[in-house]
């Protein structure tokens, strides 16, 4: 068996629920063939969010971390392929803290692509039938404090761990009223298995043109 790990975030700005959390623990619940996925919830907090993460990586020894997170007003499950060195959140996170212009990793490098094959991993779950998409940015929030957070460890203390971060839209729990794009989270779900399965299988990329958001 392959040990995976999983990782969603808990709720933030005012929100019941996080997508990123509900659609970790139905993928750990019913898991692709041949892979063991623990999934974990990490606080959305600066710092606090990288010492669960770190702490989870050591007791699961996973040979594979995904971090999911949520991105409210994208269409699709989009796989991030680069993170920054740069914390700047436009809005506080649960702790009260607001960064602005801070560095993840003081002194680390600018930035980390992943290391998943994430165009084949986009084929994969488009193939699922869940809408999906590569996308160039995680942001500067929480989200991209874990993406560069996960790549600076498993570059520095886990070399033969492959991880990378993926963005869920809302649930449509989120927006009733259907103003803005959303996804159940078993259908997030779904794609996530799919990735999963192609990203332990897989370590050379797909080379097509591949439309990207932002």
């Amino acid at each position: 068996m392959t040990r995976v790990l999983v990782t969603g975030f808990e709720p933030f700005g005012g929100e019941s629920v996080n997508p990123s959390w509900q659609a970790a623990q139905l993928v750990a619940a019913a898991p692709p063939e041949g892979l063991a996925v623990t999934a974990v919830q990490l606080p959305c907090v600066v710092g606090a969010s990288l010492e669960v993460l770190r702490e989870a990586v050591e007791r699961v020894r996973p040979e594979l971390v995904l971090c999911l997170g949520q991105a409210g007003g994208r269409a699709g499950v989009t796989v991030e392929r680069v993170a920054i060195n740069v914390d700047d959140a436009r809005i506080p996170d649960n702790a009260g803290a607001q960064p602005v212009d801070e560095p993840v990793v003081p002194g680390g490098p600018a930035a980390y692509f992943s290391t998943l094959p994430v165009k084949a991993c986009v084929a994969a779950m488009r193939g699922a039938g869940v809408p999906a998409a590569l996308s160039n940015t995680a942001g500067t929030f929480v989200c991209n404090h874990v993406a560069y957070g996960l790549a600076h460890l498993l570059a520095t203390r886990f070399p033969g761990v492959r991880g990378g971060f993926v963005h869920v839209p809302w649930a449509p729990a989120q927006v009733p009223d259907g103003s803005a794009p959303s996804l159940p989270p078993d259908l997030v779900a779904e794609g996530v298995r799919a990735l999963l399965s192609t990203a332990v299988t897989t370590t050379a990329d797909l080379r097509v043109s591949e439309g990207t958001t932002h």
